[in-house]
């Protein structure tokens, strides 16, 4: 079957998400009709490297059987059932299990359907805890310079990538933005960390009566353009919250799940944060779900008669679903049966050493690495580090080489980056990066044209 009948089809009655779909005029959709491992295929035939685990959740490959299995088996015994009043067996599992696995202290799970209700729920959460405590005044929030936490109204209010959130400003509430600790400037982490801690202490001692929360991607700033830090910055941002008695949020949705070397980032900054946020691989990629974890303190804030008006009365239709609770256990039991850190890092190795021999090309910066999180920025001038013009779609042009030559490489703008499942063999990395290195020098070439 050709790919074409079901572009037709999709193009009269889809609007996709992050895409312009004018673009699609020109750039052809692609009906995906299988996949497998890292692999993609399209009812054509041709094969497509996840090299970013489908916008980051894909952790042990596609149709992982262990994973199909559990969900086979759930679903001929429980589909779904709210967790208003009831509660069913995979998700008091999978609460017992994610409660041992974070850092100690962390006692408490609450469940939603996706990244974006994570955030709401602490932010929500940390809100009403202040209100409860007899702190109402405590309103306001801190983000950091270039974060991205989500799409929905709270989530959006405390990103700060322009691009998603600019249109919206008039729904969204006001936070304060302290600086990014990105580390590709001239500087060392410890430097960058330092940096960005003196002027996060700078909003806190001026409005620490004010606030509720600081919220941040530990180690890696995602969407905002693949900006590392030192995990220095996490510890130095505990101790601010503890200084100045606010909760700190640590949203590793995109991060979690050995993403970046360790199961859950905080670990390499040795923290606990108030409230830990976690989900695209927290099912493998297959569903969604979302998690909040938080500590007793917090929820014997909410634990009243009912006539208190203290109770957390916040809720998702698929809270804790059945199904993606089984595939979120399957997905742990594999990471307990191997040694997948180990794994990961001889990966990370690899991706290193591939993409080191682009560390002279004259339109590549900042090449950088966190675990098996890779990224690089296509630039005009090396040497003063311009920007091509956002006009030209230079990573757009990526994308298209990509695809032509079987590797999914999305770029965020004119950041290019790897995120592939943990089951990609080293041949399939130096192919891909093969295929990564071929395509920025025919998206660059067009500067000399």
């Amino acid at each position: 079957m050709p790919n074409s009948p079901l572009v037709e089809r999709d193009l009269k009655v889809l609007w996709h998400p992050c895409t312009q779909m004018y673009d699609h005029l020109t750039l052809p959709l692609i009906p995906i009709r299988r996949a497998h491992g890292v692999w993609l295929e399209d009812f054509e035939g041709r094969r497509y490297l996840d090299a970013i685990s489908s916008w980051w959740v894909n952790l042990f490959g596609h149709a992982h059987p262990a994973i199909n299995e559990a969900i086979r088996q759930q679903l001929s015994e429980l589909e779904h059932v709210l967790l208003a009043g009831f509660t069913h067996a995979p998700a008091i599992a999978l609460s017992e299990k994610l409660i041992a696995l974070a850092p100690p202290g962390l006692s408490r799970c609450f469940f939603g359907d996706n990244g974006s209700s994570a955030v709401e729920i602490a932010l929500k959460m940390s809100l009403h805890y202040w209100r409860n405590i007899g702190q109402a005044q405590r309103t306001e929030f801190v983000t950091i310079a270039h974060s991205y936490h989500g799409e929905t109204v709270g989530a959006l209010s405390v990103s700060d990538v322009g691009l998603y959130k600019a249109p919206y400003e008039p729904l969204l509430f006001k936070t304060h933005v302290a600086p990014s600790p990105d580390g590709r400037q001239n500087e060392t982490g410890m430097d960058s960390a330092r940096r960005a801690l003196a002027g996060m202490k700078e909003i806190l001692v001026r409005h620490s009566q004010t606030l509720c929360a600081v919220i941040v991607e530990p180690l890696v700033q995602c969407a905002g353009g693949m900006r590392m830090h030192d995990p220095a910055y996490i510890k130095g941002l505990r101790a601010l919250c503890d200084e100045f008695g606010i909760h700190l949020i640590a949203d590793e949705i995109a991060v979690g799940f050995g993403r970046t070397g360790t199961l859950f980032a905080c670990e390499q900054a040795g923290i606990r944060p108030d409230f830990l946020l976690l989900g695209k691989g927290l099912t493998g990629g297959y569903l969604p779900l979302s998690v909040c974890l938080t500590t007793d303190t917090v929820y014997e804030a909410f634990f009243a008669d009912y006539g208190a008006g203290k109770a957390f009365l916040h809720s998702h239709s698929y809270t804790g679903n059945a199904l993606a609770c089984a595939a979120a256990l399957a997905t742990l039991d594999i990471f307990a049966q191997g040694d997948w850190m180990a794994s990961n890092r001889t990966l990370a190795a690899v991706i290193s050493e591939t993409l080191s021999t682009l560390r002279d090309h004259p339109h590549v910066a900042s090449i950088r690495q966190t675990g098996m999180i890779a990224a690089l920025d296509l630039v005009a001038d090396k040497t003063t580090g311009q920007a091509y013009p956002p006009s030209e779609r230079r990573g757009l042009a990526v994308y298209r080489y990509g695809l032509e030559h079987e590797a999914l490489l999305r770029p965020l703008g004119d950041t290019l980056y790897l995120m592939p499942p943990y089951v990609i063999q080293e041949n399939e990395i130096r192919t891909v990066v093969a295929v990564l290195t071929a395509a920025i020098d025919q998206a660059t070439a067009a500067a000399a044209s």
